[in-house]
């Protein structure tokens, strides 16, 4: 029998799951938590907690026979509210009990497949609990915190440890299997290096871009009207404070999610034409509004900027004298002589503008990077004659007399790839898309009823 998408939501657990996620506690605990203060009763660690009385459980979704209770639903709804920093609003919540019933649809999908293979391979491949308990542990440390005090934390928002505990054993045995069945098998050729290599040559004197991504993929949430729409809502927490690693962990489709969407450096044309064309009007430090594309929408996270190999880049610090564009002849000659005299002094940026401090009327700082076409005409022509140590001579702009001085001065452009860094890139690619299928078709195969 051939699955039954999982698009709409669970209409008896509907209530539950409103009342569970809008009393959840604000803020992302189990992301940035921090210790109980001292002397504070912390709830059992290991208790689960229990629904909400008045309301009784039932089925929200049956895998392949295995029942998704719509405790467990809410439990897993609960964990995706604490660990991506998303507040909970009525607006949001269809998308929240979207992904955490997607999310274990797919792990109840993967353990079965697991379970098969170690049946019929003779092979263990399911982590145990000590391995699953030292990546728990692990999380407690990044968030310093104990395995207990973590625990604790979870327990505080309303979340049974084994909740987590089910999603990590997933995660890591899956992710096990498919490296160790695939991962050996994989083998990039020295013609796809060779034209990796090429691409990137060709790139290189186009701008450059540091990104992070998140992914809605349409056809995972149940159509392109629900990725916008669930993407706006996205945006709007991300604005609001929400991390954007931890959302792009919990809610995006693409590989770089375990990552918190960190894409790198990308160049133009590696790009999907809509996503270029956005972040080519985006500055450093901007978060894109959604991104719709053939199958899906992005949310696109700038985080730097560059030019291609072809432009300079200088870094510059100046000594400035305040002058009137019409100042009178003798104050021109008086402020070019007092920077002639500090230039003689001066032996480069290292104390520039510690010998500028002790001239009266001298300014002195720093001008940080930029592009030598980008400078104005004045401090163009000297940064382009200068060499990295030299300072110039006073030059007249309409707000005074300026030293400047370059810092450092090289070309734009990413520093070219290596042969292995190339090929980790191909594997990583292939092993993603690779992974990818295997899971379309065990959903395609699957029986998966929603209630």
């Amino acid at each position: 029998m051939r699955a039954r998408k999982v698009t709409g939501l669970p209409a008896r657990g509907a209530v539950l799951l409103a009342a569970l996620a809008l009393t959840a506690a604000p803020g992302p605990a189990a992301a940035q938590a921090t210790a109980a203060p001292a002397g504070a009763e912390a709830p059992p660690a290991d208790a689960a907690p229990a629904p909400r009385p008045g309301l009784s459980e039932s089925v929200a979704a049956i895998v392949n026979d295995e029942i998704i209770s719509t405790y467990d639903l809410a439990q897993r709804m609960r964990l995706v509210i604490a660990t991506s920093g998303v507040q909970p609003t009525e607006q949001n919540l269809p998308q929240f009990q979207r992904e955490a019933l997607i999310g274990l649809v797919d792990e109840h999908l993967q353990m079965h497949e697991l379970r098969r293979v170690e049946k019929e391979q003779k092979m263990s491949l399911i982590a145990d609990d000590q391995e699953v308990d030292e990546e728990i542990a692990a999380m407690g440390k990044e968030n310093n915190l104990g395995f207990d005090q973590f625990k604790a934390q979870l327990a505080a928002q309303g979340i049974g440890i084994d909740t987590l505990r089910a999603q990590i054993r997933a995660q890591t045995s899956w992710s096990r299997w498919i490296r160790g069945r695939y991962g050996s098998r994989l083998r990039i050729g020295e013609d796809q290096i060779k034209a990796q290599l090429e691409r990137i040559s060709a790139a290189a004197s186009k701008p450059q871009y540091q990104i992070s991504e998140v992914f809605l993929d349409a056809n995972r949430v149940g159509g392109m009207e629900v990725a916008v729409n669930g993407a706006n809502q996205l945006v709007t927490q991300m604005q609001q404070g929400a991390p954007f690693q931890a959302v792009a962990r919990q809610f995006s489709a693409s590989a770089t999610a375990a990552s918190g969407g960190d894409v790198g450096w990308i160049s133009s044309g590696e790009m999907a034409p809509e996503v270029e064309a956005a972040v080519a009007e985006m500055r450093p430090g901007q978060l894109s509004k959604p991104i719709p594309v053939r199958d899906g929408v992005y949310i696109i996270y700038l985080r730097d900027k560059r030019s291609g190999s072809d432009a300079t880049v200088v870094n510059l610090k100046q000594a400035a004298v305040a002058l009137a564009e019409g100042a009178p002849a003798d104050q021109v000659e008086a402020a070019t002589a007092k920077l002639n005299a500090l230039r003689a002094q001066v032996t480069g940026c290292g104390d520039l503008e510690a010998k500028a401090a002790k001239v009266s009327g001298v300014v002195a700082g720093d001008l940080g990077e930029a592009e030598i076409k980008d400078l104005a005409p004045a401090f163009r022509e000297a940064a382009q004659s200068l060499q990295a140590g030299q300072v110039s001579q006073p030059i007249r702009t309409s707000a005074g007399l300026h030293l400047l001085a370059v810092c450092g001065k090289r070309s734009g452009g990413q520093e070219a790839m290596s042969h292995d860094q190339i090929e980790n890139r191909l594997y990583g690619q292939q092993l993603s898309m690779i992974a990818r299928r295997y899971m379309r078709d065990l959903r395609n195969s699957a029986t998966i009823e929603t209630r």
